[in-house]
């Protein structure tokens, strides 16, 4: 049986693992040519290997015309996947500008670029589909974590504002948010992490499984985590009942170090 996107041309940006890999290993068991990107480049090998797809290491920000060119002229799908996260606040902690100027240029500049590449394309013919792995941080927010938090809510944003500015035009957009999921970046946050995102985390399999079933239905607004719909709405409703909740949450957190 033919898959939903059989021939289609898939980029997939930190696709060495995690949700990235999870999603090449989707989008190709449904038929589509998978271009795997990944900094690292045997774990993009690796991945790409396993899928029958073409390997294409680099930073995310400036691959577009070459997976292009890989895919024989024609991005069909686009799938913002690579991601960063540094610890720290305001005041505390070694956070300095170099952490917050990578979470912006990987977490957020590296979507613009894209989409200014891809849309002309995309525009022209009437089709395209970009999907944002942003985070339930960039609905909600994360403790211990200023620049995560931040930029995803930029990262939502900016994939807010290509939907709304685009479906007209045949562009769809997806934001993908789940809160944990058991990967490298998780392992990485550390003890907010353990209270927060662990008990609750899911496999990357479940985010691909979720997003092609958003895919399917065609919707925005795709949580593998169905909570964090009350969460919003718990937050928009009342914010300061939500910022109080959230910082008992973070007094709990300081307790716990």
């Amino acid at each position: 049986m033919m898959g939903a996107f059989q021939e289609a041309g898939v980029v997939v940006t930190g696709a060495g693992g995690g949700i990235g890999a999870a999603l090449a290993r989707r989008f190709a068991a449904e038929g589509a040519r998978v271009v795997v990107n990944d900094l690292d480049a045997e774990r993009a090998k690796q991945v790409a290997d396993e899928v029958g797809g073409i390997a294409l290491p680099g930073d995310a920000s400036a691959i577009v015309d070459d997976a292009r060119d890989a895919l024989g002229g024609t991005v069909d799908v686009y799938c913002a996947n690579a991601g960063v996260a540094f610890e720290g606040g305001a005041a505390d902690g070694p956070l300095d500008d170099m952490a917050w100027a990578a979470s912006w240029d990987v977490n957020v500049m590296a979507h613009v670029r894209a989409a200014h590449a891809l849309l002309p394309g995309w525009l022209e013919r009437g089709s395209g589909r970009f999907v944002s792995t942003v985070s339930a941080a960039g609905l909600l927010t994360m403790i211990g974590a200023a620049p995560y938090a931040v930029t995803k809510h930029g990262a939502l944003a900016f994939a807010e504002w290509l939907s709304l500015t685009y479906r007209h035009r045949g562009v769809k957009v997806h934001a993908i948010c789940p809160q944990g999921v058991r990967t490298d970046m998780l392992a990485a946050t550390g003890s907010a992490g353990d209270l927060v995102l662990q008990p609750t985390a899911i496999e990357p399999e479940a985010v691909a499984d979720a997003l092609l079933k958003g895919v399917a239905e065609d919707r925005f607004l795709i949580l593998p985590h169905p909570q964090v719909a009350a969460y919003c709405q718990a937050r928009a409703g009342d914010p300061d009942r939500w910022l109080s909740g959230m910082n008992r949450i973070q007094q709990q957190w300081e307790e716990s170090r």
